[in-house]
């Protein structure tokens, strides 16, 4: 008889828990989180409500991870400014196991790819908020997960975290164009996750035409970059892609905060730099200008500094 897959989850938080969680059902699963998040899940368990069900878990949580024994597979499930220090510390784990990157924003499979050549990237469609330190709630589902070997391909690796996802009851859907992929989640996010953090609103209300104005000239800024980089996304123009935001994804994730506005409510360092940032940097790359893209960063940026000040 085999031995279970091995699975450590870095960086676990409201995406890589309920990973975790469910995953746990069908492997031996190890998380790595904050230490009162670990306490908290160690004395009560973990809980998930929501689009993905209600159960109540038990698996093995921990601040540190003690030992060397190596894993199967390591899901980077962190904020993307906390990859490589991630990376750093495990990386004799890392380096010896197929690696996931379950981020968002662009680089972090780059990151990875520093510390081994096995890298595998992961686009999560869903939304998860936290409810206190051992619970979060699935507040929607907009797609399965979405793997590849990166920068594209399939292989025996890909496939095999596929059927494990599966029996774990979480959609999945392998792809050869992975990067494609990262792109286009990374367009969903530039549209809708800083705008809302901004604006402190759900979703669903950013179909006003004032806030939609803003949301079509980043898509269409973003367009320009990746038909540049010879980038496929998922929708062949701006146009298509809006419609698609307008009357499928929006009407799924209506009520749903961005989880930018989160950490900006907690006073968090957000993920802008590696999103909408992200755009500006290859913009400014290809000497192409992203004015939009800029300035919804720098306003993201002042949010950051001014909790201080709203603090105080």
């Amino acid at each position: 008889m085999s031995s279970p897959v091995r699975i450590l989850v870095l960086g676990a938080g409201a995406v890589g828990l309920p990973l975790a969680a469910k995953l746990s059902r069908v492997a031996d699963v190890v998380a790595v989180t904050r230490e009162q998040y670990a306490s908290g899940i160690s004395r009560s368990g973990f809980s998930i409500h929501g689009a993905w069900g209600d159960e109540s878990f038990s698996f093995p949580c921990v601040s540190t991870l003690e030992g060397n024994e190596p894993f199967d597979y390591v899901l980077v499930t962190s904020k993307s400014q906390d990859t490589d220090s991630i990376c750093r510390q495990y990386k004799d784990l890392v380096g010896a196991a197929d690696v996931v990157s379950f981020q968002n924003g662009i680089g972090n499979e780059e990151t990875i790819a520093q510390y081994t050549d096995h890298v595998i990237g992961g686009v999560v469609l869903t939304g998860f908020v936290r409810e206190g330190d051992c619970a979060v709630q699935v507040t929607a589902n907009a797609g399965p997960l979405q793997i590849g070997r990166f920068p594209e391909g399939l292989d025996a690796g890909v496939m095999g975290l596929a059927d494990i996802l599966t029996k774990a009851g979480i959609p999945v859907e392998p792809t050869g164009h992975i990067k494609g992929k990262l792109w286009s989640k990374n367009l969903i996010n530039c549209s809708l996750n800083p705008l809302s953090a901004i604006t402190g609103v759900a979703y669903g209300d950013l179909r006003g035409p004032d806030s939609w104005h803003i949301i079509e000239q980043i898509v269409r800024e973003i367009y320009v970059v990746v038909q540049r980089e010879g980038i496929r996304l998922e929708w062949r123009d701006p146009d298509t892609f809006l419609g698609y935001l307008q009357g499928a994804l929006i009407p799924v994730m209506a009520r749903h905060r961005s989880s930018m506005l989160q950490d900006i409510l907690h006073g968090h360092k957000t993920e802008i730099d590696y999103l909408n940032g992200a755009v500006v940097r290859e913009g400014e790359r290809l000497g192409i200008a992203t004015p939009y893209n800029a300035c919804i960063s720098d306003l993201i940026r002042f949010r950051e500094s001014a909790w201080g000040m709203i603090r105080s």
